[in-house]
């Protein structure tokens, strides 16, 4: 193993933080697999648990629980990511209450993931973060959205409409696929496209409008409707 939490053939080391020990065990089971491409190198039941298995088992992403006794998911977060060379987190939870949500991005989550998401898509979203980019379930990017957006005055859908005006017709497709919180994949996929295509493409567009992440394209998107 590298010391970014990959391996020779790109394995990705997870750890997750969970008080429920089932749901640990569950989420290795559905994780862990022979094309999954994912290991789970560690656990933790708390917050205040999670700097001493970081640093023993080095993982690229944790995977943390939001609601936990002790030391919650949030502070934990907002903890480890105030360290050196720290891994990525993905807050993991049953819910999606908006300001849960903004909470765990201000402490600097890289993504967020309900529970009852399907393994693949799971698979796929931390993978995603892996390799550099911030993932939300579509359903957690709704909240997103519509806790960014409320009130929002014209002015604000004017200025948003300009600057998507100089995206082109396929920029604006794939702007328009994020809002609606899908992959890199699932859009190569209704675009007939690789994912290499898309993932260019999308540094270009994010470049172009100034922004760094794909919530922010997404909201960018919601307020020019």
């Amino acid at each position: 193993m590298v010391k970014d939490g990959t391996d020779a053939v790109g394995t990705v080391d997870v750890a997750v933080v969970d008080d429920d020990a089932l749901v640990r065990s569950g989420l290795k089971l559905l994780l862990e697999g022979p094309t999954s491409g994912i290991r789970i190198v560690g656990e933790a039941s708390d917050g205040d648990e999670v700097p001493a298995m970081v640093a023993d088992c080095a993982p690229k992403i944790v995977l943390m629980d939001i609601r936990m006794p002790g030391t919650d998911g949030i502070e934990a977060t907002r903890r480890l990511l105030a360290g050196d060379d720290p891994p990525k987190v993905v807050m993991l939870t049953t819910f999606d209450a908006d300001d849960m949500v903004l909470r765990a991005l201000a402490a600097g989550a890289h993504g967020f993931l309900l529970k009852d998401t399907e393994p693949e898509r799971m698979i796929e979203m931390i993978r995603s973060v892996a390799s550099g980019e911030y993932t939300l379930s579509p359903g957690v990017l709704h909240s997103v959205i519509t806790a960014a957006t409320d009130g929002m005055a014209d002015p604000r859908r004017v200025e948003a409409r300009k600057a998507l005006e100089g995206l082109n017709e396929r920029e604006h497709e794939i702007a328009e696929w994020v809002a609606e919180g899908l992959s890199n994949a699932e859009i190569a996929d209704r675009m007939y496209l690789s994912v290499p295509t898309i993932k260019a493409a999308l540094t270009r567009i994010l470049a172009s409008l100034g922004i760094t992440s794909r919530v922010q394209l997404a909201i960018l998107v919601h307020d020019a409707e």
